[in-house]
């Protein structure tokens, strides 16, 4: 099972399945879910509350997310540089895909960074699909909850690869 920790904006056209105590039975734990608008075209920010990997979706057909997200989590995690079998295990833990308030405000902070950290990765006029995987990747680069030292400092794509093979291997 998995929970997607909706924000206001993205629960109001959701239904609550979740409690506030459950947690995701996945490597990458829940993952949190925030509405954001860039030059006028609605998107949906993840971030995984583990590793801190965030995915970015058109916000189409947003009712239908619990549906559509272990699809979603697929394309984002065969972008990694992660074996076939370890990809699949954690899609098959997914299921079902529950909704929740969210509740970890470090979270929600490293998303705030991410949805402003988005415009300065894309185009400055006219940019698709294609450009929001490529921000995908500057997001999964940059650094959080850094510390005073260098080793304390998540790199979210090295951080959600490490845990996935921990748990699947």
């Amino acid at each position: 099972m998995v929970i997607l920790r909706a924000t206001q904006k993205v629960l109001k056209s959701l239904e609550k399945t979740a409690g506030d105590e459950e947690t995701s039975d996945t490597a990458l734990g829940d993952w949190y879910v925030n509405r954001t608008v860039i030059d006028r075209k609605p998107l949906l920010l993840f971030v995984s509350s583990r590793s801190l990997l965030a995915m970015v979706a058109p916000a189409r057909n947003v009712k239908k997310l619990p549906e559509l997200f272990p699809g979603l989590l697929r394309g984002r995690l065969g972008r990694l540089d992660v074996d076939s079998a370890v990809i699949g295990s954690e899609i098959g833990a997914t299921q079902p895909v529950c909704v929740g308030r969210t509740r970890d405000r470090s979270v929600i902070g490293t998303m705030v960074d991410f949805a402003k950290a988005l415009p300065f990765y894309l185009p400055k006029d006219e940019w698709d699909d294609y450009d929001l995987l490529l921000a995908e990747l500057k997001l999964a680069q940059t650094p959080c909850r850094c510390g005073p030292s260098f080793e304390e400092a998540i790199w979210p794509v090295e951080h959600a690869i490490r845990l996935l093979e921990e748990r699947w291997r």
